[in-house]
């Protein structure tokens, strides 16, 4: 569980069901991250409200700050908080596999499908 998450709003209450919620959704993040990577992530989520013509909505964004120097980040704009945070969680879930992809030698994949196990090398 990522133990520094940060949720602010500069111009919108957030209220603490909300808090709860984003907590226990961004928190469970760090299963997908590397192991040596688990243990500094900061996470910061920031809500603001955005009047728009055709409606109020949220704006929300998370920033996740990874050692050695990693932000992964996401954005997204929808007229409920709840079904942002599982949105970004979705989008934060592609980008942490990426990169442990990318960090981890044994995960990537040199060749694809059944050629590339039956073929000499």
């Amino acid at each position: 569980m990522i133990n520094k998450i940060d949720i602010s709003g500069p111009n919108h209450k957030i209220e603490e069901n909300f808090k709860k919620y984003a907590i226990k959704k961004i928190g469970k993040l760090d299963r997908y991250l590397p192991r040596g990577h688990k243990k500094d992530v900061i996470a910061k989520v920031v809500v603001t409200e955005v009047n728009r013509d055709h409606g109020n909505k949220y704006e929300i964004s998370v920033a996740m700050e990874i050692p050695g120097g990693k932000v992964i980040s996401a954005k997204d704009e929808c007229s409920n908080l709840y079904a942002g945070i599982d949105i970004l969680e979705a989008k934060l879930t592609g980008q942490i596999r990426r990169f442990k992809l990318e960090q981890t030698p044994h995960l990537k994949k040199e060749k694809k499908g059944l050629r590339g196990l039956f073929s000499k090398k």
